[in-house]
């Protein structure tokens, strides 16, 4: 669920860590047979052919479902920017942190002032966006038909959100404006070390202590489907043993999959959506484009990329950050970067950066995911369960966008992209003289 807290717009950029491991590579083809399959399989046209095997009336609701997400970005945005502009122009952040000093008054401990003044931050920030999250999460996701759970025991998950939120939220600000104190001229960059430890050990604990918290997770039993998918992860040298099932479909109808976890706690995990409405190759499929993630060491690259993007954004807070607190500092009350009462400031700026920077963000993550589905294709050599899959994934996400919307919007490759990978693939690697047979096409390519 979307929180409107820095917390949450930097624990949203975390992918799994990850080490480096051999990836396998498709079997070699000369370039004669390349030439003679792609006079069998045109992929630009076998692409379609796929696109085409989707009712238009799904295609129509699958492009308004995704499409409103660009609004919701906005609306996200800009409710970001009323709260902190309203915490601050009312003196709301300024009172919570007098409350704060006036709490702890006897005591020198200065982080549990932090304390005092995150906690009711946090849950009036809550409260004031809880009417675009229960819009955005729950009536919406019912009214698309992706939401499996009634309005309670989505609250109730929602609740655990929150303060799952709340705890890593207040931790971080106690270490951040620590930082802010000590280090008044340098924080910016160990304020990005914090950041990155930050989002390590999220990576770290999540799999073992958060994510249970939502879900039941229990090894897969069947052996034809966990068998395949632990061959592939020892050959990659992923340091798992089993393969678990969770029980998402008691709250999405959507299909999903992960390799997650470090330093002990990596895990493979597949929804049981995956189970129920994908057949072997494309589970198989799905589980070599998570696992290429862990073998690019995707995690650690973009914890790097991102990290550079928080250093450039604490480098260039200072200069926004004092030439407001110069106009409106004592209007807001606000002393300077070391006060929390100036909190809703820095959420302003950074979600401001993010905001601008969401179409860049988007492309390293989108560069990303279609390495791993190379990885994936490469490793599960099923060229028809990707594309099938892609179909699958295009209940949600829009098939068949424009150049400009893909860079924009899309932090994954687009069904079209996807498909068309597949049939490059498939053109590519089909024996020399082999009759291609796709069920995405009405006749033989």
């Amino acid at each position: 669920m979307k929180q409107l807290l820095l917390v949450w717009i930097i624990v949203s950029l975390i992918f799994s860590i990850s080490r480096a491991a051999n990836a396998q590579t498709a079997v070699p083809i000369t370039s004669s047979a390349i030439v003679q399959n792609k006079q069998l399989i045109d992929p630009a046209a076998a692409t379609q052919a796929w696109l085409a095997t989707v009712p238009r009336e799904q295609r129509e609701k699958s492009d308004a479902y995704f499409e409103g997400g660009y609004w919701l970005a906005l609306w996200n945005f800009l409710l970001v920017v009323t709260i902190s502009i309203f915490l601050l122009a009312s003196r709301i952040s300024a009172r919570l942190r007098d409350f704060a000093e006036n709490v702890c008054r006897e005591s020198r401990w200065l982080p549990l002032q932090v304390i005092f003044y995150a906690i009711p931050y946090f849950l009036i920030v809550a409260t004031l966006s809880f009417p675009l999250v229960v819009y955005e999460n729950f009536f919406r996701e019912r009214q698309y038909g992706f939401a499996t759970q009634n309005f309670l025991p989505w609250f109730r998950e929602h609740l655990i959100g929150l303060g799952v939120g709340i705890v890593a939220g207040t931790i971080l600000l106690i270490v951040l404006y620590t930082v802010f104190r000590r280090a008044p001229r340098t924080w910016s960059i160990w304020g990005t070390i914090v950041a990155i430890l930050f989002m390590f050990a999220i990576t770290f604990i999540a799999p073992v202590f958060i994510e249970p918290l939502f879900n039941t997770y229990k090894p897969l039993a069947n052996p034809e489907i966990r068998d395949p998918i632990l061959a592939m992860a020892q050959a990659n040298q992923i340091p798992v043993k089993q393969v678990f099932e969770v029980d998402a479909s008691r709250q999405t109808t959507r299909v999903s999959a992960n390799v997650a976890g470090v330093l002990g706690t990596t895990r493979i995990a597949l929804n049981d959506n995956l189970l129920k409405q994908c057949t072997l190759p494309e589970i198989r499929e799905v589980m070599a484009h998570e696992m290429g993630h862990y073998v690019l060491n995707h995690g650690a690259k973009l914890l790097t990329y991102f990290g550079v993007f928080v250093l450039v954004g604490f480098a260039l807070t200072p200069a926004f950050f004092n030439s407001a607190v110069t106009h409106w500092g004592s209007k807001w009350a606000v002393r300077g970067i070391a006060d929390p009462a100036g909190f809703p400031l820095l959420v302003l700026i950074f979600s401001t950066m993010v905001f601008i920077a969401t179409p860049f963000l988007n492309t390293v993550v989108r560069v990303t995911e279609r390495e791993a589905d190379a990885f994936g294709i490469n490793t599960s050599r099923e060229p028809d369960g990707m594309a099938k899959v892609a179909l699958k994934l295009g209940a949600y996400r829009k098939l068949d966008p424009t150049p400009l919307e893909e860079f924009i919007f899309f932090d994954h490759p687009s069904g079209r992209a996807r498909i068309r990978m597949a049939m490059d693939w498939k053109a590519a690697n089909l024996p020399a003289g082999e009759s291609p047979v796709t069920e995405g096409s009405s006749t033989g390519r």
